[in-house]
């Protein structure tokens, strides 16, 4: 049985992810000093948003000449 071009997922399913996983999360929070692993515990942490970066297209210079 085929799949209807319609369903198919393009370019392999890569998207930007809203969210970290728990592991992500750890790690990003440990880097700001937010999770002691010592005394704070990994079950219930926030999520943490994945910051997107876009990349500014230059503006054309105008030639003087």
């Amino acid at each position: 049985m085929t799949i209807d071009k319609s369903l198919k997922v393009k370019r392999g399913g890569i998207s930007t992810r809203s969210v970290l996983t728990r592991v992500e999360r750890l790690e990003k929070m440990r880097a700001d000093g937010k999770f002691d692993p010592e005394s704070d515990s990994p079950i219930g942490i926030p999520k943490t948003r994945v910051v997107k970066i876009s990349m500014k297209k230059k503006k054309k210079t105008k030639e003087e000449g």
